[in-house]
């Protein structure tokens, strides 16, 4: 026993190393063109990821140091295999100049020759003509984290970089934190949270490429651990910063509907008036709480050409921005065959409603009255959205990820390691989908997500019938 404990530990630190090798190289050498090393260097460290979680799943102290210095291998990386945040700097300097970053078009600030920042034509040819051509989206607290990287780095974007990837890491940390004692008061393995905190993806798109899903998953798990505890009032305080951060939490809302009221819409009858009352009462002082931060957060932004730009760029995501879709794709060719052009504006207006009534329907007539379940609903409302929206990319995945540790379901974990292939839209000639391999990565990720659905209805039935 002795020396296979001893095996096991010198194997893990060869997986450690590995695995820093694999992001030392996505943080500095890699370039994304070269698809055959991304690949292999993907493979490699998910290797590593699981070797590591079935080795060492119970050492806490270890898992959590390798997963802190796997992310600081990045810290003085500039990314590579995204361009964002070089708007993520602009937005900053310009709103540390008193310039509303929501009423100015990079491209027209260019023209104008009237840009009060910075380092500002390598900031407009690193963010790209797409990003430059388009007005920002960033919500507040995501501007707050660029201006206080305009603060402490007005003149570098290295430095600027530094501390937009300091903030993720805290993030990551207190998810961390959070995710473990959620774990732990829903009565669920504590090793879960490994599948987010190591999973290669979350490393490599969130701290490595400094997306802000990481700040918004913070928020929203220390929310999900607040209302857990029955803290709810606070929970709807930390679930508005985490709306701030990124607006995608916004469709939970009424998924919490059954947790607040304890009964599913058509159960309603069965609970008396002044309890029902008192619940909903509760649910909507919640909402309340969330909308009036969100809305005070935005205040100092809003005019009325700051609702039109927003709406727009809202708007474009939606109907005109298409990347790794899968039943898009699939509604896509329908319309080609029908009308014989890219009916994307027609799906893009039609694809909310169906999301909307989706998490309509499972927020009030499925049995969400625990927390696991509610959890678990959650977890399928976002997927809903994900599997029919126009654009899901890599790092948009990650708080779907984050749900599933959580639950019983695992697909998200296939999810996360097929994303390599869309990479391969980032070619030495040009971009361009191979819709072959986004199709075998929803072909993988269905089978599997099937798979679950059977297995964990027939261990339903077999314990029924104990």
């Amino acid at each position: 026993m002795i020396a296979s404990v001893g095996k096991y530990h010198k194997f893990s630190i060869v997986l450690v190393l590995l695995s820093a090798f694999v992001y030392y190289y996505f943080g500095y050498p890699l370039v994304r063109t070269d698809l055959v090393i991304l690949i292999s260097l993907y493979g490699i460290a998910f290797a590593s990821f699981f070797g590591l979680i079935k080795l060492e799943k119970h050492n806490f102290l270890f898992l959590a140091g390798i997963a802190i210095v796997f992310r600081l291998i990045f810290l003085g990386s500039i990314p590579n295999l995204s361009q964002d945040f070089y708007r993520f700097i602009w937005d900053g300097r310009l709103l540390l100049q008193g310039w509303n970053p929501y009423l100015y078009l990079p491209n027209d600030l260019m023209a104008s020759g009237s840009v009060p920042i910075q380092e500002s034509q390598a900031l407009f040819d690193g963010m790209g003509s797409l990003n430059a051509s388009h007005y920002t989206n960033y919500t507040p607290i995501n501007q707050l984290c660029f201006v206080l990287a305009a603060i402490v780095s007005p003149k570098s974007i290295t430095g600027a970089v530094i501390v937009l990837r300091l903030i993720l890491i805290l993030a990551d940390i207190g998810t961390l934190y959070f995710g473990r004692k959620l774990l732990k008061n829903l009565g669920l393995p504590v090793n879960n949270i490994w599948l987010f905190i190591l999973n290669p993806l979350v490393i490599i798109e969130l701290v490595g490429n400094l997306h802000f899903e990481g700040l918004m998953i913070f928020f929203l798990v220390w929310s999900l651990y607040l209302l857990q505890k029955g803290l709810w009032k606070w929970a709807a305080v930390i679930l508005a910063l985490s709306v701030s951060v990124k607006l995608l939490p916004f469709i939970f809302l009424p998924i919490l509907f059954q947790w607040f009221t304890k009964r599913k819409i058509t159960e309603i009858h069965k609970t008396s008036f002044s309890i029902l009352r008192k619940n909903l009462g509760k649910l909507i002082v919640f909402y309340a709480i969330v909308f009036a931060i969100v809305i005070g957060l935005f205040l100092p932004f809003i005019s009325e050409k700051f609702i039109s730009n927003y709406q727009e760029t809202i708007g474009l995501y939606f109907q005109n921005f298409e990347f790794n879709a899968s039943l898009y794709y699939i509604a896509r060719w329908i319309g080609y065959q029908i009308v014989g052009w890219n009916t994307i504006a027609t799906i893009g207006k039609i694809t909310p409603i169906v999301v909307f009534v989706s998490v309509l329907i499972i927020s009030f007539f499925r049995d969400n009255t625990d927390f696991k379940k509610t959890v678990t609903a959650l977890l399928f409302g976002l997927s809903i959205y994900f599997f029919t929206t126009t654009t899901m990319h890599p790092w948009y995945f990650t708080t779907l990820l984050v749900l599933s540790v959580f639950t019983n379901y695992r697909f998200t974990v296939v999810w996360s390691f097929m994303f390599v292939l869309s990479y391969t839209a980032y070619q030495k000639e040009g971009y361009g989908e191979i819709l072959e391999l986004v199709a075998l990565e929803y072909i993988a990720v269905y089978g599997f997500l099937l798979y679950e659905i059977i297995s964990l209805q027939r261990k339903k039935l077999q314990i029924q019938a104990s």
